[in-house]
Formats: structure tokens, sequence, C-alpha cells
């Protein structure tokens, strides 16, 4: 219950008749309680509205102890009398009368708590105690506002006064605010926290509101918003520094010190307003103008001697400093002045202060200078009296007139020879110094300042300026000589103007192919050809000019013309000694890049001969020639991007190009092959054999197709024991193609480089088995000699540029250069600086040797395939086992690093990643006789049980061969049939597993370790394909996937990748999107680099 005492104080307090208007105001519900802070019957605090007569008031009751604390309402009467009203009687009445309040806030118990122990007590207790906290927290909180906004009326005013201490020139802001009667702010944070919070406060008798900015008038509300900004700050300052409390505070909390942007602050706000000033303890008001003072200096003749003095006492001022202006604090009124006021006006009247004199007498032989120096500068605010016209007019300098005479010297330096001009007399300022002349020695120290700042140097010996610095003369012709033209009368020599800044152009460019050679003649390039090599070294290093030696200097700032000769000098390897009278021979297969970057050249008359456009034509044509002649003996119908292959192919071989076969996996990238060989053995009598290069799973294939499609092939495999294949390989010139294996090839090399065989085509199938240059793969194939090389590949980028080169490397050695210089000019700026100028040129050197076409751009007959990422979450022991390992690893890792290095820890790293794959994939992977479940493995049955009974036939690749006897365990529990295909798998067996899954219907899954089947494998009877586990390489992933999305596919195919959240899987799946851009810049494919990880990239991986 609350203490009926504290009423009865209340009541005695205001009086009877107070008292019973009070129960009046409670009787007809004109009282409301908006908000009650209750702790006990004798600590509690409660706010409410009564509906008086004229108006409705706030009223405020704070017990503390069971004593008043503090009574407050905004009715007139407690202003008048300060004490209790009838108000606050009422709101008392209301809260004892109320049983709703009481029940809510005294905490009074429904339920009888007799029974209960003294902790069950305590705790109900507490209970209540915190229920109570959260009624009163929102209790009332609407009505609360709207009282705010009823005593809101902007009837606050804000009177501030300036405190000014000209001794130490600090000055201070106190505030005051109130209605009628005015209360000084004693604490700005405090003031500050009020408002922020809009607390209701009283400051005496005369003033409490609620702090709002809507208390005060609107004429103030800049004043309020500046104190507020100021109160923050020493709020903030002090409590930042309220750790070592015993230095003192920071700031003072019962004045605003007023810094340099404060006074500029305050100034916008007090503008041309009045306001309490006191200085130095006296005073007064203060006006603050927002314009200069008026102050002139006064130059007199009087006894032959002259004076100069100003119009204002020296004494009588003080000088404030802004961040952004200055002030003159004079006679009661602020003055805001600008920089150029400071300069002038305020610098002269400083001298007369520091020198403690009121007139400065000046010789007459000092007029000159005083005219020439000063007068320039303060000519505006100065008067000139009795002093003549015609004497004025001796002093006063004539206008400054300059003449420059430019020139180069021997030494091919500028050489700049002055003349300064009054009136009719001039004279060399360096070597003249002329009596008698009234001279403007400002602006002469101005246009000297201006050459030197452009770095000329005084040559003393010759009385001129001279500019040495290659640079500097650079930059002068190039972009201050016009702003010397504009200000100066400039006469430059004919050496001068010939020598001049140069434009880079190529006026005519020949371009031809003779005798299998490409040749270029840049004889009219307009510089001589010579200085080439060092143009470009400098273009290279990003200088803005080369200085030909003529003297003159050629603009290098990046340009068509400049870029032009850059793509062709880096783009051909050009070696500047064999350019003879102006032309320069290459092999002919640069002929495609030179024609992409002349297509960027503007402004240059191109001449080419008729074999060049000729070729270039051939090459380019990418539609199908209506006038194709297909071979005859070809038991197949090319497509027609089959037929565009097929002459591109044709085409290269004319020239004896090498070229790249990229096509998407399932295109008939062999079947394009074997047209080409077909109709190159029907046109020859006597044709050269073809050899075929390609993994040993693939070679019975080739053999298969060759019958197939081009059965008049006379085919032989290389195959059987060591002295089979030497006999096959001896009996080779019988034969039309040749086909044999990677591993068969570099065992049997030695006896194909005896023979000296030159093949007429050499064909590398699945081409990514040579991207590693150091391989004896790549090495055996690259020893074979052919008049036209190809590779087939669908990834000739898996994972790092260095495989792009080592294919070309095979099928045209030397045009990405050595791998050397490929790796300084394109792979490490487009891998490591994400250069795209290398790897636009690198696109522009590859672009005519690559053909690829994607199946959704060429077979719109195709059906859809659709990739759906789906996450599993590891649990229970599964998850633990991972989180323990995940720790050791990543500490094992970073111990590695830091005992081995990184280059010699990424085995073990690679060890350590492999391990939580694992774990993901099924502990038993990794730990023997575990028990627990696999959530990837749950998850992956039960899509395959969803997808057997829908009707789908499934191709489900995994990493890790180990995996699949724990799936074939859960398959056989569900009677479902399949097939698994390994590396172990004969290429024999591999054919008819391959053959029965495709026609036997009762076979609903075929397991494949992802290595053993990324290629060679036609699967088109599976409709959807379940990647168990993400692997390092997504193109493998892709490869394996185009075992059932290819021709042939008529359903739609579905892709299921799963995904381990919160693991290693997440993370490398993460990495293939980010780093699949590259790539696909490159060759619109979707590789990564994997391979080429960073530390920091793999330290990622073990979060």
């Amino acid at each position: 219950m609350l203490n009926q005492k504290l009423l009865e104080q209340l009541c005695e307090e205001a009086g009877e008749k107070r008292t019973e208007k009070a129960k009046e105001y409670v009787k007809n519900r004109r009282v409301n309680i908006t908000k009650v802070f209750y702790d006990d019957s004798n600590n509690f605090e409660v706010y409410g509205r009564v509906n008086g007569n004229y108006d409705i008031y706030a009223t405020k009751i704070q017990v503390v102890n069971g004593e008043m604390e503090n009574v407050s309402c905004t009715c007139p009467d407690y202003e008048k009398h300060y004490g209790s009203c009838k108000h606050i009687v009422a709101t008392m009445q209301e809260l004892l009368s109320n049983k709703e309040y009481i029940r809510i806030f005294a905490g009074i118990q429904e339920k009888e708590t007799s029974y209960l122990t003294e902790t069950q007590k305590r705790k109900l207790t507490e209970n209540s105690r915190i229920f109570k906290q959260l009624i009163q927290t929102f209790y009332g909180e609407d009505s609360e506002e709207e009282i705010k906004q009823e005593v809101s009326a902007n009837t606050i005013h804000i009177e501030p006064k300036i405190i000014y201490n000209s001794y130490n020139k600090t000055i201070k802001l106190e505030i005051k605010i109130g209605e009628k009667q005015l209360y000084k702010i004693k604490k700005f944070s405090e003031f500050y926290e009020n408002m922020l919070q809009h607390e209701y406060y009283t400051y005496g008798q005369k003033l409490a509101f609620t702090h709002t900015k809507e208390a005060f008038t609107k004429e103030d509300l800049p004043m309020l918003e500046y104190i507020l900004k100021y109160s923050e700050i020493i709020k903030y300052a002090n409590e930042s520094s309220s750790e070592y409390g015993y230095y003192g505070r920071t700031l003072s909390d019962n004045y605003i010190t007023i810094s340099n942007t404060g006074i500029d602050e305050l100034f916008e706000v007090l503008k041309e307003k009045s306001v309490n000033f006191q200085k130095d303890g006296y005073d007064g008001k203060i006006i603050f103008l927002p314009n200069e003072p008026h102050i002139e200096f006064k130059l007199k003749e009087k006894n032959k001697k002259y004076y100069l003095e100003p119009n204002i006492d020296i004494y009588n001022y003080d000088i404030i400093f802004g961040k952004e202006y200055i002030y003159i604090l004079m006679e009661n009124i602020l003055y805001r002045c600008s920089k150029e006021f400071q300069e002038t006006t305020l610098k002269l009247l400083e001298v007369f202060r520091k020198n403690f004199i009121t007139q400065m007498e000046i010789q007459e032989e000092d007029l000159p200078k005083l005219f020439s120096i000063v007068f320039p500068k303060v000519k505006k605010i100065m008067e000139i009296e009795g002093l003549e016209q015609e004497k004025i007019e001796k002093y006063i300098p004539k206008e400054l007139a300059v003449k420059v005479y430019l020139d180069y010297d021997a030494n091919n330096y500028i050489t700049a020879d002055l003349q300064f001009i009054y009136g009719d007399k001039s004279f060399n300022p360096i070597s003249e110094e002329p009596e008698q002349l009234a001279r403007d020695y400002l602006k002469e120290n101005e246009i000297v300042e201006m050459f030197r700042k452009d770095k000329f140097l005084l040559d003393s010996a010759n009385n001129r300026l001279i500019l040495v610095n290659e640079d500097a003369i650079y930059h002068f012709l190039s972009e201050r000589i016009e702003e010397y033209m504009e200000k100066f009368e400039v006469l430059a020599t004919e050496n001068f103007k010939q020598k001049e800044i140069k434009q880079p152009h190529i006026g005519t460019l020949g371009v031809k192919i003779e005798n299998d050679l490409l040749k270029i003649d840049f004889s009219q390039i307009e510089f001589d050809i010579n200085e080439l090599q060092e143009i470009m070294e400098k273009y290279k290093l990003k200088k803005k000019f080369f200085r030909l030696k003529d003297g003159s200097y050629l603009n290098l700032e990046e340009n068509n013309t400049m870029n032009f000769i850059q793509n062709i000098t880096e783009g051909i390897e050009i070696e500047y000694n064999k350019i003879k009278d102006g032309e320069l021979s290459i092999p002919a297969y640069r002929t495609m890049y030179l024609e992409k970057a002349l297509k960027n050249l503007e402004g240059a008359n191109i001449q080419k001969n008729s074999e060049y456009k000729k070729m270039v034509e051939k090459i380019e044509e990418k539609n199908v020639n209506t006038e194709i002649e297909l071979p005859k003996g070809l038991n197949a119908t090319l497509r027609n991007y089959q037929k565009v292959g097929y002459q591109w192919l044709k085409v290269l071989d004319e020239y004896q190009f090498g070229g790249i076969l990229a096509d998407d996996m399932g295109l008939g990238k062999t079947l394009q092959l074997l047209s080409v060989v077909q109709s190159y053995v029907e046109k020859e009598e006597n044709p050269k054999p073809s050899i075929v290069v390609c993994p040993s799973s693939l070679t019975l294939n080739w053999k298969n197709e060759a019958e197939k499609f081009t059965k008049d092939l006379n085919v032989i495999v290389i195959q059987g024991s060591s002295e089979e294949r030497k006999n096959r390989i001896e009996s080779i010139p019988k034969y039309q193609l040749v086909i044999t294996s990677y591993d068969l090839l570099k065992r049997d090399i030695e006896l194909y480089k005896e023979a000296d065989y030159t093949f007429k085509y050499i064909i590398a199938d699945e081409a990514q088995y040579i991207k590693n240059n150091n391989t004896q793969n790549a090495k055996a194939i690259k020893e074979i000699k052919a008049k036209t090389k190809y590779a087939l590949t669908g990834t000739p980028i898996e994972n790092s540029l260095s495989e792009l080169w080592s294919i070309f490397d095979f099928i045209m050695p030397g045009y990405l250069f050595g791998y050397r210089k490929f790796k300084e000019l394109y792979e490490m700026p487009i891998v490591k600086d994400n250069d795209k100028k290398a790897m636009n040129k690198l696109k522009m050197l590859i672009e005519p040797f690559i053909l690829r076409r994607i199946k959704t751009e060429v077979l719109t007959e195709l059906p859809d395939k659709t990739i759906t990422v789906l996450n599993n979450e590891m649990q229970d022991e599964q998850e633990k086992i991972y989180m323990s390992f995940m720790q050791s690893a990543k500490q094992e890792a970073e111990n590695e690093i830091k005992m081995n290095g990184f280059e010699r820890s990424q085995i073990r790293i690679l060890a350590l990643l492999m391990r939580l794959r694992q774990i993901c994939c099924h502990p038993s992977l990794f730990i023997d006789n575990y028990k627990g479940e696999s959530s990837k493995l749950n998850q992956c049955m039960e899509v395959i049980k969803d997808g057997v009974s829908a009707g789908h036939k499934i191709l489900l690749f995994s990493g890790y061969t180990a995996m699949f006897p724990i799936i074939e365990k859960e398959l056989k529990k569900e009677n479902i049939e399949y097939f698994k295909l390994t590396g172990q798998t004969k290429v024999a067996e591999r054919i008819n597993l391959v053959e029965e899954f495709n026609k036997n219907e009762n076979i609903k899954i075929f397991l494949i370790s992802l290595k053993a089947g990324g290629t060679g494998l036609n699967l088109t009877g599976a409709d959807m394909v379940i990647h168990y586990d993400p692997w390092w390489n997504l193109s493998a992933e892709n490869q394996a996937t185009d075992r059932t999305y290819r021709i042939g596919q008529k359903r739609n195919v579905q892709v299921y990748k799963l995904i381990t959240k919160n693991s290693i899987e997440e993370r490398i799946y993460e990495l293939q999107q980010k780093k699949a851009a590259l790539i696909d810049n490159m060759l619109s494919t979707n590789e990564t680099f994997l391979n080429k990880l960073s530390k920091e990239e793999i330290m990622d991986l073990f979060k």
C-alpha cells in the first residue's frame, strides 16, 4: 500500500479549498496518471496530467525514503506560491483511489503466499519487481509524449553572453534560458542529456519544462543547435577522461570555450544581432557585423616630409582568428573580415601597432619603393593628400610589360632572354638596374618566381634564364608555355619552333604476305624507325615523352598510335635489328594478331596485299561456306557448326598453322578431325600418315569412330607388348591413321625418332594431358614431327595460364614465346594483378587459333540442364569429429609453414585438407570402426531413392573410390542395381559397361570415379547426375557431367552437387565461383586456378 501520510501532508500544505477542488477533479475523471516509477511505498515517482479550468497541467511528485522530495506543476498557482497546488493533490488522490494503479505499482498479490518458503517468496518478489519495471517502462509512454507537446509552447528564450579576455585572447560563452526570469545553464553536459532524453527539469521557481526543441522560441533554434553541438563535445570529452579523474576535467562544464571553428559558427548564428558582452570584467553589448571596418591610411606631405597614418586608434582593437575568417573587435562591434583584409589592411596596421607609433615618417628617397611595393597592395585604402600629381605619377610605376625570347642552345637546353618594359623604357632585369625608374617590384618578383617554379636556372654568364632538366623542358612545352604566351609577349626562334612536341602518328602502313612471311613496312612512320626500340622502352616504363635525336620531343602519353605500336612490338616479339629499310619480316602466324591490332588504329592509311586479305578472310570466316566440299568417304552428316569447324581446321592446314578445337564435351570433336583426315587422304595420291595421341581409355573409341565414320581409312592402333609395338611402329607408312596413347608414346618415343617420321597431322586428344610442359607426356608429343598440329580439349585451361602456353607450344612452337617471357608478359600480370590490358593482348593472340562452341549455343535441340546445390549439415558425432580435427589440422598447418615455409609445406597441408573432405563424405574414410552416421550419405540416398522411384537413371561421381563400397552397401539394402567404374576397370570392360548401362533399364545407378570417368564416356542413357563431393577443379566436374549432357540426350538433365554446410566443402565451392571469372574472360569457360592457391586462401579453408 502507498503511504497515506504523504497525501495528508500535501492536503495540509495545499489548504482546505484546494483539497476540495482536487477531490472534484478526481471525481469528474479529470486526472490521468501518465507514468509511475515505483520501488516501494516510501520510494516512488509519479507523473500526472490534470484538465484544469483553462489548460492542461503537468504534475510531478517524487518521494524518497518516505519524505516528499520534489513536487511541481505547470499551473500559475504553483509558479506563484511554489507549493502544493490542487493539481498536485489531485494527482496523489487519483493514485491512491484507483485500485488499478495500486495493483500494478504497489505489488499486492491476489493469491495467498503464506504457504511459500522464504526462498520461494524472495523469488516471487523479485519476479514481481521485474514485471513492475516492465510495466513502468511502457505505461503512459504515449500520453507522456502528448504532455510534452502540450507544455511546449515555443516560449523558452536563450540569452547568450560573450566573455572575452584580451590578455590571453580567450572567448567563453555563457547561456541563460527562461521566459520572463532567466536561469543560467550551470552544467552544459546535463543540459545536453536533458535535451537528448526529453527530460522534465526544474531550474527554479519560475522555470521548469520538458526539454524539447519545440519548447524554445523559433528565432533561438540556431543558437540551441550550437549549444547542443558543443555541449555534446564537453560531455564526451569529460567522460573519456574520467578514468584519470585526478587530472581534473578536460573541459569546463559551466561555459563553452570558443575555438577557431567555434567563432566562425557562432558568428553565423549571431550575425547582425546585439548580445551581452564582457571584456576584461567590464559588461556591455556587442554587435556581430558581417562586414569589414572602415580603416584607411593617409599619406601627406608636411614641410617636405612625408607621413603615413591610419584613421583609427591603433591600440583600440583586438584581432580574433577563426578558421575561415579573421575578426576585428573594435568599439563593441565584432567585424568579420576576409583573408585579403588580413593580408593588406591588417598587415599594414600591425606595423604601426608593433612599433608603438601612430604616424610613420617616410623619406623622399623611399617614396619609389613605397609606391612600387606597398601602394599596389593597399591603394584601395590609401588616401594621398598634399602631393602634386606630377610627383605621384613620377613615383607610381607604369604598367609592366614583358618580352620573352625562347631558343635552344647547343645542348638542346631551353634559353629565355627577358625584357621588362615600362612605357618607352626597356631593360634586361638580370644585367641592368635602371636609375630613376618607378618599378613594380611585386609584379617583377611574381614573374621571376613563375620562371623559378618551372625550374629555370640563372645563366649569369649570358644574362639569361636556362632550363636544363628534360622532364622540366617537356612539362614547360606541354603544359606551361600556353600560360606564358597569355601573360607575356613570347618570341621564339625557328630553331625553337622546329623542336616542339611531336605527336606519334603513322601516315601509311604497308602489310603483306610474301614467301610465307608477314612483312610490315614502317618506313612511313613519322619518326626515325632506328629509334623505335628506345622509344618503346621508355613507353613501357610509362614515361611521358622521348627526346628524339634531333632534339624534339615525342609525346608518349597513352594514345591510339602508341598502343598500336606497343601491341605490335610486344605481341609479335620484334627483333629491332631485323628491321631492314623500315621493313620487318616475321612468321605468317602473326597475321591475325596484327589484323586485330590494325582494327584499333585510327587515322592511318593501311595498305594490304591480296594474299594478306585472303588469309584474314578465310580464318575469320565463322559461317558455313555453301561451296564447302565434304569428303566423299565420310559416313556421317555434319551439323552446321561441325562444318564450320571442319572448314576452319582446313584453313589452318592450308597455311600450316596449328589450332585448338575446344568445343564443349559431346559436340563431336572426333568426327570433325576424322573429316579433315579423310579429306586429305582422298585428295592425295600418296598421303602421309596422320597420328592421334589420346588417353589409353580412348584408343579403342578412336578406332571404333574411324571405322564407323571413315571406314575407308586404313587405321592401326599401337598396342601390345614392346616387340609388338615396335613392329607396328615400323609398319606405320602402310597406314593412313595411327592411334596411340600418351603412355605408350613416351615409352616408344625413341622408335619414332629413329624412324624419323613426318606425319601430315598430329592430333592431341584430351590435350589437358600435355598441360604441364615438364611431364614426359608433353615432352614426348612435342618430339613428333608433323606438317600441321591440332589439339582437342574441352578444357584448354584447368588451373593456370601456363597450361594454355604448353598446348600452344605443341601446336605452334614459339607462337606464345618462351615460357619465361610468357610468364612475364601475361601470366603474372593477369593472375596476380588482374591486368586487363595484358588479358586483352593475350586474347588477341590466341583467339584466331582456338575454336570453342558450347552446347547451349549450337545445340538448340539439346534439352535443359539444371544444376542444384543441395546442402547438408553434419550432426552429432560427425560434427564433433570434424570440428576437433579442423582445430588440430589448422594448428599443424600453421606450425608446418612456420618450420618449413609455405612452398615446402603444401603436400602436408593438402593431406590435412583431404582428411577434412573425407570426414564430410563419411568419417569411416578416415576413422576405422566408425559406427555413426554421415549426413551427406543420408541425403545422397534420399536423392537416389526419389530419383529411382521417378524413373531416372543416375550417374554418381566421387573423387574418393573408397566411398563406393559404403554407397554400394546402402544400394544393396534398397535393392537398387548398379554398375561401378574406377581407374582399375579395364578398357574393354569400360566399353561394355557403358553400352549395357545405356540400354538396360534395370541398371539405375552408375558409380564412377571422377578421374576415371571424366573422359571418353557416352552415357546419354542417364538423365540425373550426382556429384557426391566437390573437386578442386571445377572443369573436372563439368567434364563428368558432360558424359550424359551431350549429343543424343533427349531428356532434361538434373545435376545435384552435395555440399556440407560450414565445412571445407563450402569453402571450396565459394572459391570455385570466385576464381571462375578469369578463365571465363579468356575462353568463355568456367575453369579455376585451384592449384595456384595463395597461403591466405589455403588457410581460409581451415575455417
